[in-house]
């Protein structure tokens, strides 16, 4: 039920009783929904949401990036985590980038930016393997119409066309499909990308593996290669997503599901650890000491995150300790009720290797569930907007720059290494109650991912919020996200003047932006009633998407 005192919305939550998909795009939540229609599975409808975003969602989903799943309810045997993240390549050395110039950093952009394995696809596959109903092919007919036959230009894509010309200019495969004419497109025109949709239907035809064995990523490195891209056929054929131990904590009584590392899952539950041990709603929704403490116990589970964060196989992260009950009461009572901190130092310690400043990137989330009470939280990213902005040559795929995060610091945890996986700030949610899954929920935006998370679950849990006025209640981002580097706290103007003035005096560098800001993530989710079994979901108005059931 809604609070009685909650923010009004600007539309009401989407309720249904069969199934439901909640994506950040109206066209991939219809593809998604027509695959439940014609009585698919939840993961299914989650491969056709996500193909179609690939294709008109560009600028934050795509062919050329990773994934991660966590699926839950009949048949699933509890929460099944797909990591289909991939790795950096086996020529991708830190010598290897020092001999072309990288002296501090690899560049965020071009064909150096591209040296990690896109996952997704093969996510795609291994979750249809498990999951599926309906046959492969048919999941692309919609991401193939619109990337054959042109679909229109969305807002946020608009937007992100103008902001990254000159990014898109510097790539001539890259500009001649996004900016044709030399111009970015308007609002409403339509976009054509012919390439990509041969590529789609070259996976829809020959199957998941084709994106790693067949001609596609020769085809890439061939174009790539040439301008320092060290990803060779051979990392692509080697590649296999991986089904992973899920991590857990809880919170008032119900049990939250992350990805474990190399993802910040561990981070969003230790928020919710030290939220744990407060009491949010005698603070009020949408008061200082909300924001205040929230923010807080964010700095706390940063400093443990961006000292420990990267991918297990290469460092042995002490999760047990780290997300232990015990250690989030011995971190709480850092936390000044009165005054910000500029920094909390880390609870344990790697070692001496300098930090570097934590990613942000561009992300799609979505989620569906079906009739039969599969429910799906997933998550795909190229990192950047437009990602490394290097299209693989004739394939019209845009490939990834996740791995320009990884450090050239000999010392660094999150140093480059062949065959590593790098740190992933994209965490799909799910929270259960007596074991069976009550609602996915997630958020694209760099560091606002665990932020915005926290924020929907308290809102949900501890304020009586629905779906839709947890999604659309004003938020605030400590730290950077995608599209900014900036280490304020930023707030939503619709926060009231009195609750932004004495968070400034509490010590906050607070600093206003818009109403309704992009900068904040997309954020979606959905609810499933454990009387009733009705859906209800909700899709953030700061995107382009709609919660679409029946």
């Amino acid at each position: 039920m809604s609070h009685a005192n909650g923010p009004r919305t600007g539309r009401p939550p989407t309720y249904a009783p069969r199934g439901m998909v909640a994506a950040p795009h109206v066209l991939a939540s219809a593809a998604g929904l027509d695959a439940l229609q014609r009585g698919g599975s939840a993961v299914d409808a989650a491969i056709a949401t996500n193909a179609v975003l690939c294709a008109v969602y560009p600028h934050m989903a795509g062919l050329g990036g990773d994934g991660f799943w966590l699926i839950a309810g009949p048949g699933s045997d509890g929460v099944q985590a797909l990591e289909a993240s991939g790795p950096a390549a086996r020529a991708a050395t830190r010598a290897y980038y020092r001999e072309r110039g990288c002296e501090r950093e690899i560049p965020a952009r071009g064909a150096l930016a591209a040296l990690t394995v896109p996952g997704a696809v093969d996510g795609w596959r291994a979750a249809h393997e498990r999951f599926g109903r309906l046959p492969w092919a048919d999941l692309f007919t919609a991401a193939i119409e619109y990337a054959r036959d042109g679909m229109p230009v969305s807002r946020s894509l608009a937007d992100w066309l103008v902001q990254d010309l000159p990014i898109l200019r510097k790539q001539p495969d890259t500009a001649a499909v996004y900016l044709p004419g030399g111009e970015p497109q308007r609002e409403g025109t339509r976009l054509v990308q012919a390439n990509l949709a041969r590529s789609l239907e070259q996976l829809a035809r020959a199957g998941g593996r084709d994106f790693y064995e067949g001609d596609i990523p020769t085809r890439i490195c061939r174009a790539l290669e040439a301008d320092g891209s060290p990803l060779r056929p051979e990392d692509f054929a080697a590649y296999r997503a991986r089904w992973v131990d899920p991590i857990t904590s809880t919170y008032r009584g119900r049990d939250i599901v992350q990805m474990p590392p190399s993802t910040q899952g561990f981070a969003a539950l230790q928020i919710l650890n030290l939220l744990d041990g407060f009491d949010v709603a005698g603070w009020g929704e949408g008061t200082a000491d909300y924001y205040h403490h929230i923010v807080e116990a964010v700095k706390v589970a940063f400093a443990d995150r961006d000292e420990w964060l990267t991918d297990p196989a290469f460092v042995d992260i002490p999760l047990g300790h780290l997300l232990s009950k015990d250690y989030a009461d011995e971190r709480r009572r850092l936390i000044d009720p009165r005054r910000a901190s500029d920094q909390f130092e880390p609870g344990l310690r790697f070692g001496d290797a300098a930090r570097r400043q934590p990613p942000g990137g561009d992300t799609c989330y979505f989620c569906a569930a079906d009739a039969d009470g599969l429910v799906v939280s997933i998550i795909q990213s190229i990192y950047h907007d437009f990602g490394s902005s290097a299209v693989g040559g004739d394939t019209g795929i845009l490939m990834q720059n996740r791995g320009s995060f990884f450090s050239l610091d000999d010392n660094h945890p999150n140093r480059l290494e062949p065959g590593k996986r790098t740190f992933h700030t994209i965490i799909p949610a799910m929270m259960l109650e007596g074991g069976k899954p009550v609602l996915a929920y997630g958020t694209m935006g760099g560091e606002g991912q665990p932020q915005t998370q926290a924020a929907m679950l308290t809102r949900m849990v501890d304020f009586g919020y629905d779906v839709q006025q947890a999604i659309e209640a004003p938020r605030w981002l400590m730290g950077r996200t995608w599209g900014t580097a900036s280490s304020n706290l930023s707030l939503e103007s619709r926060i009231p003047e009195e609750v932004t003035r004495e968070l400034t005096l509490r010590g906050h560098p607070v600093q206003m932006v818009g109403g309704w800001s992009g900068t904040m993530g997309h954020a979606q989710a959905i609810r499933i009633d454990r009387d009733s079994g009705f859906y209800e979901g909700g899709a953030d108005p700061r995107g382009d998407g709609a919660a679409l059931g029946y």
